[in-house]
């Protein structure tokens, strides 16, 4: 049972991480060996005793090179292998203490959110069966009212006529448990069987009071609107809605889930998960990697962002609506293009902070066949798999694979290199058309070509002007 219960990162090693994110992503070696060892050291950090667990500090990794080479996938696949609370923010997007934009702290309470989210999603698994015996319990009250000794039956809005077969109910006679038990037991058996699917019900349902604050979300006033939505939130409203049994069903099933989960042990286990297994990554680093020049422009605002940064990666408390949340064993992950700055350019105290470097290799033609038909996830895969909805199977050949590949390598040379990003540009445009008239064409199987590709791609290739096609 408590197997069962760990981390999936227990049972895999450096060399099975690698594996998994073999399945996803093309190439990369180095950089998939040091975030597989960083997962590794977290599982083996929780194994070392307690005086020197508190000691043993994750090591941050920064990944430099160019976008679309799989930066943001290593990290985001990494954090779904290790089922851990995962964030990814841009570090644009934050800016020194006083000007326009959020603090810094935003992305702790952003992970916070995320974890709680996860644990609780957890627990209404767990719970489930049991919420959905409550959830059929409450849906029989109203399809099958507990008939009154004398009179006639009068169910609440929602309630249906018994088959002729239980008419000794519905004739208001004097009704026992026994029978009124096997009606109940017929009606259970008939919801599951799916043959009151037809039917309308009404159901109170709770709703969450949203707070006039929320407008503000996304500013520098986050915890004020944590606090005033703690201050106004209020007792739950009811609200009565008319729906079809199925959805009545799973309406009342999420409330009872919602009365079966202890949020209060699923904070704390969320916060605890936060702080030990979170992964934050740091995307577009080198854009605030400039340093001041002068005492002016927008240097200062880039090294400001550095040095507001820089308490969190290192360690500090950060207060959440769930408690307090201390980033000393959360790993950072940052990447940035460094087409300008270089990692150098950071601050020293940063560096410091990240000390490992992995370089990412640009992409090449024999990349992009690799990436077009070896992942799980593969661009090919999933437009055979859309257009296998409309009835239509097709099926590249391997010169139309290689051509698509080479395409893409020449518009990324004479364009902006957006690396793997540029296949979807080329697929898009040479499936456009099949894409349009697919539900008018009927069953068929089609076939496609390096000609077929050459065909339908030759304007963007020989038009110097490629904008437009750029994602």
């Amino acid at each position: 049972m408590t197997q069962k219960t760990k981390p999936r990162s227990t049972a895999l090693t450096p060399k099975a991480i690698v594996e998994e994110l073999d399945r996803y992503i093309i190439g990369q070696k180095n950089a998939k060996r040091a975030v597989a060892v960083a997962l590794r050291n977290r599982w083996r950090r929780q194994q070392v005793p307690d005086p020197l667990r508190d000691e043993i500090a994750p090591k941050n990794i920064i990944m430099i090179g160019p976008t679309g080479v799989g930066k943001t996938e290593i990290a985001r696949r990494l954090a779904k292998l290790a089922q851990a609370p995962f964030l990814k923010v841009e570090a644009s997007k934050f800016t020194e203490v006083g000007y326009v934009g959020r603090d810094v702290d935003s992305m702790i309470r952003d992970l916070a959110e995320i974890a709680v989210k996860m644990l609780k999603d957890e627990e209404q698994q767990k719970v489930r069966p049991r919420a959905r015996e409550h959830a059929e319990d409450r849906l029989l009250d109203i399809l099958l009212p507990r008939p009154q000794s004398r009179g006639p039956r009068r169910g609440p809005p929602g309630a249906i006529e018994l088959p002729e077969s239980t008419d000794e109910l519905t004739a208001g006679a004097d009704v026992t448990a026994d029978t009124y038990a096997a009606t109940r037991t017929k009606f259970r058996e008939l919801l599951r069987a799916g043959k009151l699917d037809d039917r309308q019900v009404e159901i109170d349902t709770q709703e969450g009071n949203t707070a006039f604050f929320d407008v503000f979300s996304g500013t520098g006033v986050e915890e004020m609107v944590v606090n005033m939505k703690d201050l106004l939130g209020g007792p739950k409203k009811t609200k009565r809605r008319r729906v079809a049994v199925p959805d009545a069903l799973e309406l009342l099933t999420q409330e009872e889930a919602q009365k079966l989960i202890d949020m209060d042990r699923v904070t704390k286990d969320a916060i605890t998960r936060a702080e030990n297994a979170g992964i934050i990554f740091i995307d577009e680093i080198d854009k605030v990697a400039g340093r001041e020049s002068g005492g002016h422009g927008p240097d200062v605002s880039r090294e400001g962002v550095q040095r507001d940064l820089l308490p969190i990666v290192e360690g500090s408390s950060v207060n959440t609506k769930y408690g307090l949340v201390n980033t000393e064993h959360i790993l950072f992950i940052a990447s940035g293009a460094f087409h300008v700055a270089k990692p150098s350019d950071l601050i020293p105290e940063m560096q410091g902070r990240f000390p490992i470097r992995v370089e990412l290799e640009a992409l090449r033609p024999g990349d992009f066949v690799r990436i077009l038909t070896e992942p799980e996830n593969s661009l090919i895969r999933q437009y055979t798999a859309m257009l296998q909805t409309e009835s239509i199977g097709i099926t590249f050949t391997p010169d139309a694979i290689e051509e698509l590949a080479k395409i893409a390598g020449t518009i990324n040379e004479r364009t902006e290199n957006i690396g793997a990003r540029r296949l979807h540009t080329v697929m898009e445009r040479l499936l456009e058309e099949l894409l349009f008239e697919a539900p008018d064409l009927g069953p068929r199987d089609i076939e496609i070509t390096a000609q077929y590709v050459r065909d339908r791609l030759a304007g963007i290739v020989s038009d110097e002007d490629l904008s437009r096609y750029i994602l």
